[in-house]
């Protein structure tokens, strides 16, 4: 039989997939921490992918020109190589790499190209800061230490197999989410020679000296932040930035506020720091602001007093006569400058595309010597590339990461709903994300994300999440209710000693919202959070049926268990409540969904890291049980390998989606009802 060339041709060209799939979880690549280079043409950035036979994250170095027209590899392969720091004297780079089995610094001779491992050391590096005069190399490290024992039986016959020795903890925050029990020990700051040989500690004790290092600028002091009180496990927010001497290790404390004073920056002449800050006032969420002062100490002035956001990446210009800086506003992060003497101007507020997970706020920045904003753009439909941006609105996107990925495919940007809160008139904001082949005149199941924190900000960013359920049908839904940050203080602490509370009722007028606008099939609602998100989504089903089912991801369930098994306890029974438990359970108790178990009706799936030790996974058990017995539909997901952050490895966030959407397509009505129905 003959068959035509026409016919040949349709066959061999299968139709390409127009949204968004499980494989590109595998696939998608963004933009991170940009840095000028000496030519001042260039910028370096590592280039995020996802290693689908390792299942992790890879980090490469490349390189692009400002007008984006050269955009080459420096260092690209199946290793890690992030953290780039240029020395300051534009001669060498420097940069950790996991490419001899084990991350270590690397410097590499930008002139001729040679590169030499700095380092053999048995832990990772991090926090990598050049001397002035690009001779030494500071860094943080954690340094272990011996672990403790009262008791030791001390008779094991030689060869014989014994169960391993016992743990014995003394101290109160004894683990870590990512990383588990802590093992004993404290990060400590190092130096060594740029060209390589032998790290010296020059910091000692059982406090852990971590975060940025700034230089003194005649290199015989390295700043850093330090919480070095006896009752540091209790009082968490209380670090103070010290001086360390380089050559003796003599310690000098710069400051002394009731906060958290850190990131310190040396201005480029050294006659100034900046850092960043807080008096601590005892609420739940506080506005972290910038400061600068002597170097010596003394003489602190507050640049943003009037800022009502908090500050964070803080850099010097290069004219010693402000500062950069990012902040989130009304779910966008901005990046602005501020004089010494208090003017601020912001440059853009377009920062993000780096929360592949869920909608969070994310992104980098640097700055040229000729003021230029290279940054992570936000599209809204896909990770960030860079940009730069030279004047008020002027910007260029010097990178395509993606395009091969997403230009066949359909993915609808978040459009912003404002509305009113029907508890007090405040102004809401909420994104809504619609179906690829969205057609407004029919109608669609609803599907509402609340983001964690609670003390964070979603915003009109690309989410993998989001984007998986639209590419399913859903209309999907998410905003900031109050509590969340970037709105200012007053909004964030309404839930102060208070949550959840009315962010219930804000989420429901956001619901109410998307309703009115015509397009949603009310009998297919369905909702779904993690961390704050699964607090709340465990509280609405528990005071409304609306819902047709709902999965409720590494929730609290019940704060009195928390206190004691959560790797921040100790933080949450100071900020979050007026006293401990056993001295006041009604408080804890009337805000635990599990007070409410007894009204829940709605299908529902509890899901949660196996490792988990922010939201332990005996809260996720307490939520199935009770479910169980109460007679709910219910079923309970445990991820396996994954603490709090799920996303960290993309298949466990490709089969957290997957779980979140067969569990709801299981509770859809189908015959959805396809034209509005008339009045």
């Amino acid at each position: 039989m003959l068959i035509s060339a026409p016919a040949l041709a349709k066959k061999a060209q299968p139709e390409l997939p127009t949204s968004i799939e499980y494989q590109d979880l595998f696939h998608l690549e963004y933009a991170a921490n940009p840095v000028v280079m000496p030519d001042g043409k260039q910028v370096l950035y590592e280039r995020r992918s996802m290693d689908i036979m390792n299942d992790n994250l890879r980090r490469n170095l490349w390189t692009v020109t400002l007008d984006g027209k050269q955009h080459l590899p420096l260092l690209s392969d199946a290793n890690n190589h992030y953290s780039p720091v240029f020395s300051p004297d534009g001669k060498k780079l420097a940069y950790l790499s996991n490419k001899d089995g084990k991350t270590q610094i690397y410097l590499r001779d930008l002139a001729s190209g040679h590169t030499a491992r700095v380092t053999d050391v048995q832990m990772s590096p991090g926090n990598l800061s050049f001397s002035p005069d690009s001779e030494q190399l500071a860094f943080t490290m954690f340094t272990p230490d011996k672990p403790k024992s009262v008791f030791n039986i001390g008779f094991k016959p030689e060869g014989a197999k014994w169960a391993d020795e016992a743990q014995y903890i003394e101290s109160t925050l004894f683990r870590r989410d990512g990383v588990g029990m802590n093992r004993p020990g404290n990060t400590h700051v190092y130096v060594v020679p740029a060209l390589g040989g032998t790290p010296r500690q020059i910091t000692f004790g059982q406090h852990d000296y971590s975060g940025a290092l700034a230089w003194s600028s005649d290199g015989k002091h390295i700043i850093v932040s330090a919480n070095t009180r006896e009752d540091f496990e209790f009082d968490v927010y209380n670090s103070d930035l010290l001086a360390i001497n380089v050559k003796t290790s003599a310690s000098k404390k710069l400051t002394d506020a009731t906060g958290p004073e850190s990131n310190p920056v040396m201005s480029p002449d050294g006659k100034l720091l900046a850092f960043t800050g807080f008096e601590d006032n005892g609420k739940s969420s506080q506005i972290t602001e910038l400061y600068v002062m002597s170097p010596a100490g003394g003489d602190i002035k507050r640049l943003t007093p009037d800022l009502d956001r908090s500050v964070s990446d803080i850099k010097w210009a290069e004219d010693n006569k402000g500062l950069y800086f990012s902040y989130d506003n009304n779910g966008k992060k901005h990046v602005a400058h501020v004089t010494l003497g208090g003017r601020l101007t912001v440059k853009t507020d377009a920062l993000g595309g780096q929360s592949l997970g869920r909608p969070y706020t994310s992104g980098d920045y640097a700055v040229t010597a000729r003021g230029e904003v290279v940054y992570t753009h936000s599209f809204g439909d896909r990770p960030a590339d860079l940009a730069v941006l030279k004047g008020a609105g002027d910007f260029t996107v010097i990178t395509d990461l993606n395009s091969d990925l997403f230009d066949h495919k359909t993915l609808n940007k978040p459009e912003l709903m404002t509305l009113k809160s029907s508890v007090d008139e405040r102004e809401l904001q909420a994104w809504i994300v619609t179906p690829p082949d969205f057609d407004a005149t029919k109608k669609y199941p609803l599907l509402l994300e609340i983001h964690g924190g609670p003390h964070t900000a979603y915003g009109p960013e690309f989410s993998t999440e989001v984007q998986m359920f639209a590419a399913a049908g859903y209309v999907v839904l998410y905003g900031n209710p109050r509590g969340s940050t970037s709105q200012g203080s007053e909004f964030a602490n309404l839930i102060d000693k208070n949550y959840p509370s009315e962010d219930y009722n804000d989420l429901m007028d956001m619901v109410d919202g998307v309703i009115a606008k015509g397009y949603v099939d009310e009998n297919n609602l369905f909702v779904t959070g993690g961390s704050g998100g699964g607090v709340l989504t465990a509280w609405i089903i528990g005071n409304t049926d609306r819902f047709k089912a709902s999965v409720v991801a590494k929730p609290v369930i019940n704060w009195s268990s928390m206190i004691g098994t959560s790797d921040i306890y100790t933080f949450m029974a100071r900020y979050w409540f007026t006293d401990l438990p056993w001295n006041d359970y009604e408080q804890y108790w009337n805000r635990s969904p599990l007070s409410l178990v007894g009204n829940v009706k709605t299908p529902t799936m509890v899901l949660t890291g196996e490792l988990d030790v922010r939201t332990p996974m005996a809260e996720s058990e307490q939520y199935y049980g009770a479910l169980r017995l109460q007679g709910v539909e219910s079923s309970l997901v445990r991820i396996q390998g994954a603490y709090h952050g799920i996303a960290a490895k993309p298949s466990n966030l490709a089969r957290k989606i997957g779980y979140i959407l067969s569990w709801f397509d299981k509770y859809k009505t189908q015959d959805v009802e396809s034209e509005k129905s008339s009045d």
